[in-house]
């Protein structure tokens, strides 16, 4: 009877100490690999919202890239315009309504128009000494160009001369050009393209803007 209970009772111990060794295992497998039990089809879900969430990430780029783009002017940008009297040393500054032929360019396009203004400006523009300009800011909201002006000595003359094929006008010295214009010598007469090729001299400004509107095309 005793040999009975004690089998018994080693049987007991050792499923107890095999069931205690098998529970401390499973726990420390837990802790090394604690993803290892996670339910597959929530651990399934979580890749795929990481998934979903950097898609639309990217998506959301692509779009704001696109809306982004480059800025252009539009009939609401402001239009600031700077003057600079090189003469007196004076500057000043004030809004203008924005030029309609300037709508819908970048910064590349308004700097090619600006360039061309530069090279033929206005005769009201040279009348007041315009000298050049340049674009100092640019934005979708604001843009700012500054005009550079060295007034005109009273009674002074020029020459008008050939270069290429087009009147140029000099001042009096004979070697600074004062402007290009696209009047073609061949387009005059005889005898007013001989006087230029010899340096056709007019006397004062109103004389030169005279002759300039009347043979421009």
């Amino acid at each position: 009877m005793k040999l009975v209970r004690r089998i018994s009772f080693l049987l007991i111990l050792s499923c107890v100490m095999l069931g205690l060794g098998g529970y401390g295992a499973l726990k420390a497998e837990e802790f090394f690999y604690p993803n290892k039990y996670q339910n597959p089809e929530r651990h399934g879900q979580s890749k795929q919202t990481a998934r979903k969430t950097q898609t639309e990430q990217e998506e959301e780029q692509v779009i704001e890239t696109a809306v982004e783009g480059k800025p252009v002017v539009t009939a609401d940008t402001l239009y600031l315009v700077e003057t600079v009297d090189l003469s007196e040393g004076k500057v000043d500054e004030k809004e203008e309504t924005i030029p309609g032929k300037y709508i819908g360019l970048d910064r590349e396009g308004l700097l090619e128009e600006l360039s061309y203004y530069d090279n033929n400006p206005p005769l009201a523009e040279l009348e007041l000494g315009f000298e050049t300009i340049e674009l100092t800011a640019f934005s979708k909201d604001r843009i700012a160009v500054c005009k550079y002006y060295r007034p005109k000595k009273e009674n002074r003359g020029f020459y008008l001369m050939v270069a290429d094929h087009f009147i140029v006008v000099y001042e009096e010295d004979k070697k600074t050009l004062y402007m290009n214009t696209d009047i073609l010598l061949e387009s005059l007469d005889d005898n007013l393209q001989a006087q230029i090729i010899c340096g056709k001299y007019m006397e004062n400004e109103e004389a030169l803007y005279h002759f300039l509107e009347s043979y421009s095309s």
